[in-house]
């Protein structure tokens, strides 16, 4: 049996590439697209060393419906598509929304209309707890209503999903992730987080700053209504998350309908406010850590946290993998960055 073409849009990313390794070992075949703009060529290396060969890549714009159009012409038969390609930083947006309303609504656009036009149904979508602004109750399920996003990039997801729920019903099946907070690495240090410049994520931050890269950490807001004043958030394993697109896209092959459309939350189901994190992360590592504390960040959730219980039951996936060992892997990553720019 051939294995399966998937198309993996910002498949050389953070996610993307831990997503990829998890595909070809459940016998997928993996066609990578991306453009390098918020990633680096270094994680392929990885992800060869990985799976002992290059992986198949294709460097573009998925905003671009040309670049798409050879795609699903020289390569044919792609089953499906996992859209990860977007901009992704809450600060940032803050900083220019009308990018992130351009490249994250114009890219999903694109690859919807080169589905269609190519009969490919089946999506799954990148998306984020952000759509769910500041929730009214915690843990979030599913059925929260979305309130208004506290920022850009939170909006460009929520609108996102609006134009799967109006699109699924021309003949697709999607599937949209809302991620909660991914960190980590891959246990064999081989792929990571590898922010291009100054992190945006807490954690790549945290790693910085404990191996020297940057003088210190600012932790954003102690004076919220949580038990240590910090922000609470659900911290989930990257490989964790990589595993849950391969069920989702099990289940949607399964679907026997012609039109479908569901999310799932991605997370643990704990939370963790910031300063405990911090925290954990010098007790696991026994790493010192110069950090501050500043004022709130603008864009940010005072607390939200995941119920995983659909994604558990319907998707057979289950976060499985510990804070500790979470933070024990992205401070391997980091130290093998560190030997690897030294060497």
């Amino acid at each position: 049996m051939a294995e399966k073409k998937i198309l993996v849009t910002g498949g050389a990313g953070y996610i993307g590439a831990h997503t990829v390794l998890a595909l070809i070992k459940e016998g997928y075949q993996p066609v990578i697209l991306d453009n390098f703009s918020r990633s680096d060529e270094s994680l392929l290396k990885g992800l060869t060393k990985l799976i002992g060969r290059a992986p198949l890549l294709i460097k573009g714009d998925c905003t671009d419906t040309s670049v798409l159009r050879k795609i699903f012409e020289v390569h044919g038969q792609i089953s499906g598509v996992m859209h990860f390609a977007a901009l992704k930083s809450v600060g940032e947006s803050v900083q220019i929304p009308l990018a992130y309303h351009q490249n994250n609504i114009q890219s999903l656009m694109s690859v919807l209309q080169v589905m269609k036009e190519y009969s490919v149904r089946d999506l799954i979508f990148s998306s984020s707890c952000t759509v769910y602004g500041e929730p009214d109750f915690i843990p979030v399920t599913e059925s929260a209503t979305f309130k208004r996003a506290e920022s850009p990039y939170g909006a460009t997801k929520q609108i996102c999903e609006r134009i799967l729920e109006d699109v699924y019903k021309t003949g697709f099946r999607f599937l949209s992730l809302r991620y909660f907070n991914p960190i980590g690495a891959h246990p064999s240090a081989l792929i990571g987080e590898l922010p291009i410049g100054v992190p945006n994520n807490l954690v790549p931050f945290i790693t910085q700053t404990a191996i020297g890269k940057r003088k210190q950490l600012v932790v954003f807001g102690n004076d919220y209504n949580t038990p240590d004043g910090s922000c609470i958030r659900d911290y989930i394993h990257v490989v964790d998350i990589a595993e849950a697109h391969v069920k989702a896209l099990a289940h949607l092959h399964m679907t026997q309908s012609q039109t479908y459309l569901d999310a799932f939350n991605l997370g643990t189901g704990i939370g963790v406010s910031v300063l405990g994190l911090v925290k954990k992360f010098i007790e696991v590592t026994g790493v010192s850590l110069n950090y501050a504390l500043g004022p709130r960040r603008h864009g940010d959730v005072e607390k939200t946290f995941a119920d995983p219980t659909k994604a558990n039951k319907l998707l057979g996936w289950k976060a499985t993998r510990t804070i500790d060992q979470a933070l024990l892997d992205a401070w391997g990553w980091e130290k093998a960055l560190a030997a690897g720019h030294k060497s």
